[in-house]
């Protein structure tokens, strides 16, 4: 019997996948969406979306859905953990240059559920297709379709697969990329609800030093989102596995802070807050590697790219598309992989000079580093004629 085929195959039902398949479908292309869970993968609570995140949820179309839910950060203060006094004080109108060409910097805390409930209501029924682990990809280069193969032993075939399925990707081994790397660094989330509102202004607060960087950060009226950043010791490994003694571990490294900012950490339930290390690409694999092959691509919303697809010559203006796509994101991604990494590294070095370069010299360059980052537009969705 012939094997269905479908234009365009997505591994990975979370942000990435599903405004990828959101943006083909404002264009009129359908997309089927494979997801290895039985739902929605809704770990990790809540994250940061900057001004280059909200124009691509504004070309989608649910952009103002979101920032209707959600606070407006209006800066950034950031504390040494062992003075206990502030370090630097970035209000966020003060780099507004770095997008000026529409508007001051955005900055957001969305929580992940209430996102990916929105793109997937703005979808099609049906375009997600739950419990569909990838365990293997084949190639037919004379018809040009992949061969998608399921655990449950079905198998799918497209004209166009892509990888949106984290940091464990079968996509990306596919293309010939290593397993991510250990960052030296595991980082704890967490989300809080006060019933009666809290008092917190609508600015990110971090605390550096000791070798550790947290922050507390409101997504809304009621909702506090928080992160807790270390390097764990072989003796702190342990304590990665149980919730309550990791809450209690978190609560005795806080150090010099108000009893307002510990309260959201005491406050916090086991059940709402996740431990998981940090691991990246190594950014020479993203200039060295294949981000696309033939018909076969990696991570971010690349509807613009696929376009034309529909037409005669369909299978070179597919790869043309990915090619043009991966020449785009290749440096993005290597400038923004590496900066992360190393401002990362400085705000949690350890060691009384480190402590004195980066809280009296860098703290400020450091917190307005990543920020300038937030300025890229992506464009808007337009229809090929």
């Amino acid at each position: 019997m012939e094997k269905s085929v479908e234009d365009v195959v997505i591994v990975g039902a979370g942000i990435a996948g599903l405004a990828t398949a959101l943006g083909l479908h404002r264009l009129g292309i359908r997309s089927l969406v494979l997801e290895s869970g039985d739902s929605l993968r809704t770990s990790g609570f809540a994250l940061g979306i900057w001004t280059n995140g909200w124009r691509a949820l504004d070309a989608l179309g649910v952009g103002d859905i979101l920032r209707s839910k959600h606070k407006r950060i209006t800066g950034i203060i950031t504390t040494s953990v062992i003075s206990g006094l502030t370090t630097s004080q970035l209000p966020f109108t003060a780099i507004h240059s770095c997008c000026r060409s529409r508007g001051d910097l955005e900055f957001r805390f969305v929580n992940r559920k209430v996102l990916l409930e929105t793109l997937e209501t703005e979808l099609p029924k049906g375009t997600i297709r739950f419990s569909s682990k990838v365990v293997r990809i084949e190639t037919d280069h004379h018809h040009h379709f992949n061969s998608i193969h399921l655990a449950d032993g079905t198998v799918l075939q497209s004209k166009v697969l892509i990888g949106c399925d984290g940091v464990n990707s079968v996509v990306a081994r596919f293309l010939g990329f290593s397993k991510p790397s250990f960052a030296g660094r595991s980082t704890v989330r967490g989300l809080v609800y006060f019933e009666n509102g809290h008092s917190f202004e609508p600015k990110l607060t971090q605390f550096v030093g000791k070798g550790m960087r947290y922050g507390v950060i409101p997504c809304d009226d009621r909702t506090m989102y928080w992160f807790f950043t270390f390097s764990p010791s072989p003796q702190e490994r342990e304590v990665e596995e149980d919730p309550i003694k990791l809450k209690q571990f978190i609560l005795s490294k806080l150090g010099k802070v108000s009893e307002n900012i510990r309260t959201v950490f005491e406050k916090t339930q086991v059940q709402n807050m996740v431990c998981s290390p940090l691991r990246f690409r190594l950014p020479w694999e993203l200039l060295w590697g294949n981000i696309s092959k033939d018909n076969v691509c990696v991570a971010g919303v690349l509807a613009e790219a696929l376009k034309e697809k529909a037409s005669e010559n369909e299978h070179w203006r597919i790869q043309k598309g990915l090619e043009k796509f991966a020449r785009e994101r290749r440096w993005r991604s290597f400038d923004l992989i590496s900066t992360s990494y190393m401002v990362g590294f400085m705000q949690q070095c350890d060691g009384v000079v480190m402590n004195f370069v980066r809280d009296k010299i860098v703290a400020k360059f450091m917190a307005g580093t990543l920020l300038k980052k937030a300025g890229f537009d992506c464009g808007k969705l337009t229809f090929s004629s």
